[in-house]
């Protein structure tokens, strides 16, 4: 059996899927997957097109609807985004001892997205109904690089920003046991804490998929929660024991974008930043349950590289439910983080009043699949914390009059999808909240409804 081939029948086999008595042409394997996904005993419903190519599987093998990955989606990415059914450009020469692995197709992909916001009441100095094209415009590199290192990788220009940037980026080497139980290893190097985690209940890639950069946005969040996204590079090792018990290490240091070292105004990570991850799931054919932890401490020079810091330490439970509904799925997805917060340096410069903080966030949500074409989402999500008006003072828009950072609300989106790749979405978001208030939360008049939103969007991935 070829290396191509033995790989995807890892990966079908980890997913479930009874390969048949003779498995060894690629048709074969394909064919049990999709037979198995006809009767029900593989997912249903890879991040970008060109995994799509890769496999020679369509975009819902990997996900209910993007960037909802299903149990096969997950596994995908947990061995290294290495499946393939392609021939693998391959050293015809041997008697050097030269080893040559490489895949003959693009790696190539792309994603726009564009939209337009109505706010309850308008920014003010601002027009509202702002319409932007493209909000985000993306060009991935992603794929297999040899038969055990894949990656994704991406580049995205901000409409907002009107700037280019690295986004987010995951290279991993993935690899396997032989055995009755079988234990999947690897490594990750990546750059946002959470963009390698396998659900879709944690930060980087946790729902709403999308939003709109018009709408104003709570002023707290845990730095779990993109704090340092982009910013950071870690280096992880992670295992996967019998598809059940999942675990991650990793350990991430500062590696800021336009900046050859960290400056003193950056806020550079003192020594590295450990990040954790724990997760028990169960996939009974029908039905699937994930639990979770996860967690990360990170102590930061807020602007100096030397002195007194504020240390983050960031412990996060979540979960995932997946199940059958007629011919349909449902997502139910959920995460509480809680952070402590030792601000000495905030203190010092006059940007805390309390040196000890604490912050936590809960966020639910679940979607229905009925069709492949229609997604129906609803969520609840609040913030809550200390009360310190120097670490969130009065602002207008984006401050808070009486020092809380309490903010809950919720989101309801409808997707349509006319094709796997193209979504026409209409999301609505409206608080009970603001940060700490429900009427002048800011000290300016403004009241938190006055930030409910609704965003139409267009979502391409080509």
């Amino acid at each position: 059996m070829s290396r191509s081939r033995s790989w995807l029948a890892v990966v079908l086999l980890l997913a479930g899927v009874p390969l048949p008595a003779r498995a060894d042409s690629l048709d074969d394997m394909v064919r049990a997957y999709v037979i198995a996904r006809s009767s029900g005993r593989a997912a249903e419903a890879t991040r970008v097109p060109s995994y799509a190519r890769q496999t020679g599987l369509a975009c819902s093998a990997c996900h209910y609807q993007f960037l909802a990955l299903t149990p096969f989606g997950r596994k995908f990415k947990l061995n290294g985004y290495t499946l393939t059914d392609r021939t693998l450009i391959t050293e015809k020469d041997s008697t050097n001892g030269g080893k040559l692995s490489l895949s003959p197709f693009s790696l190539l992909s792309a994603m726009a997205t564009a939209g337009m916001t109505n706010l309850n009441d308008a920014v003010p100095d601002t027009q509202n109904d702002a319409v932007s094209l493209p909000q985000e415009l993306s060009v991935f590199l992603a794929g297999q690089i040899t038969s055990k290192v894949g990656f994704f990788s991406q580049l995205t220009y901000s409409g907002a920003e009107a700037s280019v940037g690295i986004d987010n980026l995951d290279f991993r080497y993935a690899n396997h046991t032989s055995g009755s139980t079988q234990v999947v290893y690897g490594l990750t190097l990546n750059n946002n804490p959470t963009v390698q985690d396998l659900w879709n209940s944690t930060p980087a890639w946790g729902y709403p998929f999308i939003g709109s950069d018009a709408a104003p946005a709570p002023m707290a969040s845990p730095v779990i929660d993109g704090a340092f996204s982009q910013n950071v590079l870690g280096l992880g090792a992670y295992t996967m024991i019998g598809g059940l018990v999942y675990a991650e290490f990793s350990v991430y240091r500062s590696a800021i974008q336009g900046q050859a070292a960290p400056d003193i105004a950056s806020g550079a990570i003192g020594g590295v930043a450990p990040y954790w991850r724990l997760a028990l799931q169960k996939d009974w054919g029908k039905q699937y349950l994930m639990i979770g932890t996860y967690g990360m401490y990170a102590s930061v020079y807020p602007d100096a590289l030397t002195g007194p810091t504020n240390a983050f330490t960031d412990i996060g439970v979540d979960a995932q439910f997946e199940t059958k509904a007629g011919r349909g799925n449902v997502v139910a997805r959920t995460s509480w983080i809680h952070e402590d917060q030792t601000l000495d340096a905030a203190v010092a410069s006059g940007g805390a009043t309390a040196a000890s903080n604490s912050l936590s966030t809960v966020r639910f949500n679940v979607s229905y699949y009925p069709i492949q074409w229609l997604g129906v989402t609803a969520g609840y999500f609040q913030t809550t914390g200390s009360t310190d008006p120097a670490l969130y003072p009065a602002n207008p828009v984006d401050g808070s009059a009486n020092g809380s950072p309490k903010t809950t609300g919720f989101i309801a989106e409808l997707d349509f999808n006319p094709w796997e790749n193209t979504r026409v979405g209409l999301q609505y978001t409206a608080y009970g909240d603001f940060n700490g208030g429900t009427t002048d939360y800011d000290g300016s008049g403004r009241n938190a409804s006055g930030n409910n939103s609704l965003f139409l969007f267009v979502w391409l991935v080509f």
